[in-house]
């Protein structure tokens, strides 16, 4: 795995997904006991043509404009999923931001500063990875900008 080698301090969270969950994010910060706003989301966008990642908590949404803006560009959709999947070698639900098949820029959102630690998918549906803002910051090269809304 990439943080041990990097020898960054994480803890895996593992727990049954239930294929039927309405959101994966709030599935597992409620199956893990953790506050939603610590639970992050890893999801893709189009900045411009670029595929982007941005990294918001579940209990909010991502502001499509504040991504552009995080990054220099104009316009941001919302990712193709198939696209998404393809570029980082995840699923939909499970798309991590680290150890992705295609290194894309990334963005984290300002809040992630507010704890010591936050949880990401670490690369499948039932599984968290636990670690520090701005270890994660450092392993994805992410910029770090306030991309998330209530």
């Amino acid at each position: 795995m990439a943080l041990t080698a990097a020898g960054t301090p994480f803890t895996l969270h593992a727990y049954d997904h239930d294929p039927a969950s309405p959101s994966y994010g709030e599935e597992a910060a409620e199956a893990l006991g953790v506050s939603p706003d610590r639970v992050f989301k890893t999801l893709v966008a189009d900045v411009d043509g670029d595929l982007t990642v941005a990294i918001v908590p579940v209990a909010g949404q991502l502001d499509l404009k504040a991504l552009a803006a995080a990054v220099g560009g104009k316009r941001a959709t919302m990712a193709d999923p198939a696209a998404a999947e393809r570029t980082t070698g995840y699923v939909r639900g499970g798309i991590s931001p680290l150890g992705q098949r295609k290194r894309l820029r990334t963005v984290l959102d300002a809040s992630a500063a507010r704890h010591a630690t936050v949880c990401v998918s670490a690369g499948r549906r039932g599984l968290e990875v636990e670690l520090s803002p701005s270890d994660l910051a450092a392993l994805t090269g992410a910029v770090v900008a306030p991309i998330g809304r209530a």
